[in-house]
């Protein structure tokens, strides 16, 4: 368990809020409180985003008043037991931002020296190797305001180091869960995996009462040395009346892999940032994602592939699926070094409106530096095929199955990259259960 004392109720951008969160942190490193307190200076001095930066184009910029929302308490009675929504090697359960339970790590994967705890626990027993990664590549694809107030405020979250030569077979797993009204939350995520090591990260944020508002500001750096190989799954089902940022940065060095999967479920307003990194000569990064956008919801994702080393790959894969009067924006870009010769990279976003009143717009985007490259970017929007309704409903399906068929079959070039049939099967069932809401 956090060993964090409770904290009273203050909004998360007030000064008193700073002042309550670092005294409730009595054993924190020096140098971590040095760069809170600057990175409260720097969220103090930047403006809120508007429409006219670019980084902001066909954004809402109305609702990220992060004021209504107030510092949670520490109180383990918050805590449930929850079972791991995959059968995994470990699992770190937190409520409001504060360890509460989960599952212990393997005692064979701890004598390997995997590393599993929650952050702050980690900045305690090695706060020098924790340094050495933390906050060592933010995003800054827009939300530099908000990258600063997750820097300022976060508490915990997970921690997870793999030592050379490793493989954990069985995914490690957290639960993040958004608890008290209005409580804002923090949670930080760091994966470093050592040469030729690899490990699965399951993550699941959500809010425990689907009709309580919360503010999430979550953050995660993932860190592939060369040889390592490292997949995350994000499942993401905030309440539909809560404000929203995800904020990753992938960095994968020479022969290193990283697959990200991201679905985005929940959230009334939600701001996903992802950054992809090559840095060394044959590294890659997949990034993925799926969104359900009902109602009048926002889902605004901005992406970076960024190939600073040569013989690199990169692919992306965003798919949104909009009802009602939802919205989505997808801006995307990769990014050439003039030294990232033979680069292969790709970048496609397709969108399906369910509905005459959603509304998608796509921004891909080439800026390549270097002449020997493999590079394309590609957008599509539409609506249900007609061709294939007309043959479902020939075979005398009717049409809210058929139409449940087919957006599955949309669903399904996401799913079936997960690696893992529990997870595909709770994926899924959250999935049904969002498009049954809608309809």
């Amino acid at each position: 368990m956090s060993d964090f004392p409770a904290v009273n109720s203050a909004s998360v951008v007030a000064e008193a809020a700073f002042a309550e969160h670092m005294a409730s942190w009595p054993r924190m490193p020096a140098w971590l409180a040095e760069a809170k307190r600057e990175a409260r200076k720097r969220f103090a001095e930047l403006t809120m985003p508007t429409r006219k930066q670019e980084a902001w184009r066909f954004a809402t910029v109305s609702n990220l008043s992060c004021d209504g929302f107030t510092l949670a308490r520490g109180e383990a009675s918050l805590a449930a037991s929850v079972e791991p929504v995959v059968t995994c090697g470990g699992c770190l359960d937190f409520a409001d931002d504060f360890h509460a339970g989960g599952k212990p790590l393997d005692p064979e994967l701890a004598e390997k020296g995997v590393i599993f705890l929650p952050l702050d626990a980690a900045l305690r027993a090695y706060p020098e190797f924790v340094r050495k990664y933390l906050f060592g590549h933010m995003p800054n694809l827009g939300s530099e305001k908000f990258e600063a107030l997750h820097m300022a405020m976060f508490r915990s979250g997970v921690f997870l180091y793999v030592p050379k030569n490793v493989e954990v077979t069985l995914p490690l797993a957290a639960l993040h869960e958004a608890v008290r009204p209005n409580a804002g939350l923090f949670p930080h995520t760091l994966v470093v995996a050592d040469e030729n090591s690899s490990v699965t990260l399951v993550e699941v944020f959500r809010s425990r009462d689907a009709n309580l508002a919360h503010f999430a500001c979550a953050a995660s750096d993932l860190v592939a040395l060369p040889g390592a190989r490292i997949s995350r799954r994000l499942i993401q089902s905030w309440s539909d009346s809560s404000l929203a940022f995800h904020l990753g940065s992938s960095t994968a060095d020479r022969d290193s892999s990283i697959d990200s999967i991201s679905l985005h479920l929940g959230g009334g307003h939600v701001r996903a940032e992802e950054h992809g990194r090559i840095v060394g000569r044959g590294g890659n990064v997949q990034m993925h994602s799926l969104a359900v956008a009902t109602g009048s919801r926002e889902i605004d994702q901005r992406t970076l592939q960024t190939h600073l080393a040569c013989d690199g790959k990169s692919d992306l894969l965003y798919k949104n699926v909009l009802t009602d009067k939802a919205r989505t924006i997808f801006a995307g870009l990769i990014r050439v070094d003039e030294l990232a010769q033979r680069t292969d990279a790709y970048q496609t976003n397709r969108n399906l409106l369910l509905s005459p009143d959603a509304e998608a717009s796509s921004l891909p985007g080439l800026e390549i530096l270097a002449n020997d490259v493999k590079c394309s970017h590609g957008m599509t929007t539409g609506q249900l095929d007609a061709d294939q309704m007309f043959y479902l409903l020939s075979r005398g399906i009717p049409r809210k199955e058929a139409e449940k068929l087919m957006v599955f079959g949309f669903f399904e070039e996401v799913l079936s990259r997960m690696g893992n049939e529990e997870l595909s099967a709770y994926a899924g069932g959250l999935l049904e259960k969002r498009m049954g809401a809608a309809g």
